[in-house]
């Protein structure tokens, strides 16, 4: 039955490739992870800084990485449907998965500027692995900028549209999630300083106050 108004769902993927072409456009606007696409045998992907519009007829083969999130509208086509089209998106836009009304939906993405088609990636995932293996060393942004042969601006930038937070809150989330974890499993204040980074075990101790307003004791488990 052809589709006649925007219907919007969110779809979850299992890291399988897939292929296939409807006869319909399709927009997708993700919320968590990265899906890597070919368009009609144009190499494309799509992530929370950048959304994707997928016209009606074309061949497309994708694949997602498990846990993925996406905000999938089919609508009918039309003219403003009828081309390959990668827009920008912002941390505020997720909220749109909240938004009952799919043509509201589908109007608010619409009217977000384009992305020019050659604009570098940022594979989150890969940076998360870099850093969450050498957490106690130095990572200024032109390291982690290094990583995808970007300037430090640029991929300030970027990481700031995918995940709203700078790379230096970036960092700090990920070295005060793993000290978080290490004190839940009986570590010392000063051993998970030294392993996350931080220069003391009361430096530790300030940062998970301040930005979690929690301390050790209360992340050790009972009876530790």
């Amino acid at each position: 039955m052809p589709l006649l108004e925007p219907v919007s769902t969110l779809r979850t993927y299992d890291g399988q490739a897939h292929v296939h072409a409807h006869d319909h456009a399709q927009i997708m606007a993700p919320l968590t992870g990265r899906m890597e696409l070919e368009v009609d045998g144009h190499a494309a992907f799509t992530d929370p800084s950048c959304g994707l519009l997928i016209p009606a007829g074309a061949r497309h083969a994708y694949c997602a990485r498990p846990g993925t999130r996406i905000l999938v509208i089919d609508a009918p086509g039309s003219a403003d449907l009828d081309r390959l089209r990668r827009f920008a998106l912002s941390p505020a836009c997720r909220a749109l998965a909240g938004q009952a009304d799919a043509g509201q939906q589908l109007a608010l993405l619409l009217d977000l500027p384009t992305v020019l088609s050659s604009r570098r990636g940022l594979d989150l995932a890969r940076l998360d692995a870099a850093l969450a293996g050498a957490l106690h060393e130095s990572w200024p942004t032109a390291r982690m900028a290094r990583l995808f042969n970007l300037s430090p601006q640029r991929f300030h930038a970027r990481l700031l549209e995918l995940t709203g937070l700078t790379p230096g809150d970036h960092l700090r989330a990920l070295r005060l999630e793993s000290a978080s974890r290490m004190l839940a499993r009986g570590a010392t204040l000063e051993f998970a300083a030294a392993q996350v980074g931080y220069r003391s075990g009361s430096a530790l101790a300030y940062a998970l106050r301040r930005d979690r307003g929690t301390g050790a004791r209360a992340l050790r488990r009972p009876g530790d």
